[in-house]
This record gives C-alpha cells, sequence and structure tokens, in this order.
C-alpha cells in the first residue's frame, strides 16, 4: 500500500479560527483510493518552512498533496516553495493564464496584475484546472513522489483533487484491491469510557479492525476503520451491525448524517409536523432544522421566547407559574411546549429553557441546567402530557448551547421511535 501525506498551508490554520476542514477529506478520499495518510502537517506561510516541510514529506512518502498559499497576494508562497525545493524555477504557463481567463470572464472580470501571479508554475509540472475556482493548481514528479498543489479554498480542493488527481493516481497504478474502509457511528448518552467497555469484548473478536472513539458536543463517534479486500468488507459490515445491536437507541445516526437530518427523516416518514419555543438555545434547533432540504415540509415555526414575559405573552406560559418555578424548570419547559404547539397547531410542540452561563448561575441552579419539553398531539407511549427532562451540561456557553440542541432533538427522535414500535389508534 502507498504512503501519503497532507500538508496544509497558511499561518491562519496555526493561530486559531480556522479548521482545516481540507485535510479531512483528503483524508477519506486518499484512504479509498488505497493509500495510507501516515503524516499531517500544517505549517505557516513562511518559504523556509514550507521548503522543509515539503522535503521531510517526499523523503518518507510516496504521495504528498499541499492545500492552499496559491493566491494573488505576498503571502501566497506555496508555488515559490514548491520550486525552490524541488530545484525548478517558476514560469508563467499559457494554459494557466487561459483557465483563469475563462473563469474570471464567466464572472464579468478580467485577470489583475497580482492575480498572474497564480499562472508562474514551476517548469515541467502539470498544470491542474480549477473546475470552479480562479486559482489553478499543479502536480509533479519529484525524488519518486508525486506532489499535487491544490487551492485552499475546500471547494476548489476537493473539486480539483476529485477532477485532476484522482485520475491521474488511479491511472497509475494507485489503486488497488487492498484500501482503507471506515464505518462512522454517531452515539448519544453515552461516555466514551462507557462505550469502551461496552465494545471491548466485539473488538477482541475482530483485531483487524481499529476502533476509535471521538468525544464532542454532539455525542460519542465511533470510527471502525481497516485495511480490506473487497471479499472482506463484509467482516466490517457485520461488525457494525453487532455494534448497533449492542448499543441500540444509543444509535442515532451512520456515516455523515446529522441528528437533525434523522429527525427531519422520520418526521417526514410520519407526515407530522413540529414547533419550537427556545430560549436559552437562542434558535439553535430551529437553525438546524431548516439546513436541512426539505424541512418545510415538517418544520412549522420556531419562537425564541427568551424572557419571561415572551413566554407569558407569546406561549401563554403563566405568570403565577414562572413566578413559584422560574423560567428555568420543568414546569415551565412543559408550558412552553405544550403553548407552542396549540399557537400552531402542530403534531409535536418541543421546548428548551436553561442556564447557558458563564454567569446567572445559584447553587439551586447551576449553569448547566437544562430542561426539554416535549407535547404532543397523539401521547404516544406515555398519558403523561407534556414529557419533560432535566439534563446538567458542563462547558462553556456554546457547547451548552450545542448540547441543549442535541439533547433537544434526540428527545423528538426516541419519541417518534416509540410511536414506531407501539402506534396509538
Amino acid at each position: 500500500m502507498k504512503r501519503g501525506e497532507i500538508i496544509a498551508v497558511g499561518s491562519e490554520l496555526l493561530i486559531g479560527g480556522r479548521l482545516d476542514t481540507n485535510s479531512l477529506f483528503l483524508s477519506e478520499r486518499l484512504g479509498a483510493l488505497g493509500i495510507e495518510v501516515r503524516f499531517k502537517s500544517i505549517v505557516g506561510d513562511s518559504e523556509d518552512d514550507i521548503v522543509a516541510v515539503l522535503t521531510t514529506a517526499a523523503r518518507r512518502v510516496d504521495i504528498v498533496i499541499l492545500t492552499g498559499g496559491l493566491g494573488p497576494t505576498s503571502d501566497d508562497r506555496t508555488r515559490q516553495a514548491v520550486a525552490r525545493a524541488v530545484g525548478r524555477p517558476l514560469r508563467r504557463r499559457a494554459e494557466a493564464f487561459a483557465g483563469m481567463s475563462a473563469r474570471l470572464a464567466a464572472w464579468g472580470r478580467t485577470p489583475t496584475v497580482a492575480q498572474l501571479k497564480q499562472t508562474l508554475i514551476p517548469s515541467g509540472a502539470d498544470v491542474l484546472t480549477n473546475p470552479v475556482g480562479s486559482a489553478p493548481g499543479f502536480s509533479l514528479q519529484w525524488n519518486g513522489s508525486f506532489i499535487a498543489v491544490l487551492p485552499g479554498v475546500p471547494r476548489e480542493a476537493e473539486a480539483m483533487f476529485e477532477a485532476a488527481v484522482v485520475p491521474h493516481l488511479v491511472g497509475n497504478g494507485t489503486r488497488n484491491d487492498t484500501r482503507i474502509e471506515r464505518r462512522l457511528l454517531h452515539t448519544l448518552g453515552l461516555f466514551e469510557s462507557d462505550l469502551d467497555r461496552q465494545l471491548s469484548d466485539l473488538m477482541k473478536t475482530h483485531r483487524s479492525i481499529q476502533l476509535g472513539l471521538l468525544a464532542s458536543p454532539l455525542g460519542v463517534t465511533i470510527s471502525l476503520m481497516t485495511s480490506v479486500t473487497p471479499t472482506r468488507t463484509a467482516l466490517l459490515d457485520g461488525l457494525v451491525q453487532a455494534v448497533k445491536r449492542r448499543l441500540h437507541r444509543h444509535v442515532y445516526a451512520e456515516g455523515s448524517e446529522t441528528m437533525e437530518e434523522v429527525v427531519g427523516r422520520e418526521l417526514a416518514k410520519r407526515g407530522m409536523t413540529l414547533a419550537l419555543a427556545e430560549s436559552c438555545t437562542g434558535g439553535l434547533i430551529g437553525h438546524r432544522l431548516t439546513q436541512v432540504p426539505g424541512s418545510s415540509g415538517y418544520f412549522d415555526r420556531g419562537v425564541i421566547t427568551y424572557s419571561n414575559q415572551a413566554k407569558h405573552e407569546v406561549l401563554g406560559v403563566p405568570l403565577a407559574l414562572l413566578r413559584r418555578y422560574g423560567a428555568v424548570s420543568s414546569h415551565v419547559a412543559a408550558a412552553m411546549a405544550k403553548g407552542v404547539r396549540l399557537k400552531s397547531c402542530t403534531d409535536i410542540g418541543l421546548s428548551v429553557t436553561g442556564i447557558a452561563g458563564p454567569g446567572g448561575g445559584t447553587a439551586g441552579k447551576p449553569v448547566g441546567l437544562v430542561y426539554i419539553g416535549l407535547d404532543a398531539k397523539t401521547p404516544g407511549l406515555s398519558s403523561r402530557q407534556p414529557l419533560t427532562e432535566e439534563f446538567r451540561f458542563h462547558g462553556d456557553r456554546h457547547t451548552i448551547k450545542m448540547r441543549s440542541s442535541q439533547a433537544a432533538l434526540n428527545m423528538v427522535r426516541l419519541w417518534l421511535a416509540d410511536m414506531a414500535i407501539h402506534p396509538r389508534p
């Protein structure tokens, strides 16, 4: 199996605030082509540093993919660094200029003097056309390694990789019957240590499969990965099914599917509608639901009732209830869920109220205390309506809001699952 390395170029990736999503995409795609990614590097915009990292990478792997640093500004130094590392001069290439000019013309623009810098390509390198942007990439062979240089904009990097790099790798016999396959299972309600303990016996009988656990505010993702031949894919699939049976309701999605997609699909399948009443999440649940295409078929409305007065005026929560129990309580969560369902005439009303922090907590009601309510036209398994649940989340304000939105959507998912098993007339 050939070995690969990914190099992400950009000082902004080293100072925080921006994620290197290109490496995630490239790792998965290279693995599918039978290339084992052995190293990932992030390097700033220093030409010397890029030369050093590339030189090291070319000595230890067969395939090097660089992203970033191909723009028109003075801090875009990848092309100069690659040319210097491989000992080839930069030359203005007609095909690079033609591709850039055609793309800019389609946008009603012409190349600037600064953008002409982007048409400089190391001598002997192949120009890689940008299918969606203006910056050309390039590839070359050096000291036995294949080097591809792509733009840093994720959409452009992905399109160029698929259009130009994949055909080269496949055409040169990189793809083979042995490849890396990975399955992802997304769980909620169990800690990493719980999952590790519950799956230990299964993994002992599947020693060729590597288990990975990644925790986030959305739960814990289980990664099952192995180098397989086509005839052994069934072994990996069989383990996935065994894990799903073992963890049952804690597994909410597979692959790239999100909680909001799962909930949306189940609502659409049943022809049911949902309305939201959000307090501490500030519209986050509604945002997540409406990120899914087709959500207008099941999502009716969402209201952000942040103040007590809003809860009373918009949802009909009694002021006496608010005074007696406080806004952050199971009683108010229940009244909010029922109020939004009745106001909207939907099948389900979902509410969330809590203390996201960092201030506002007390000894009795600490930061991270969250109540979620669900009220449904059809009672489901329990005649008690509305349903409420208490949570004690930890983390900063953003994390608590994310955990709250995930728990709220999961409450709908589980309620719908119960309805499917025990439907009411």
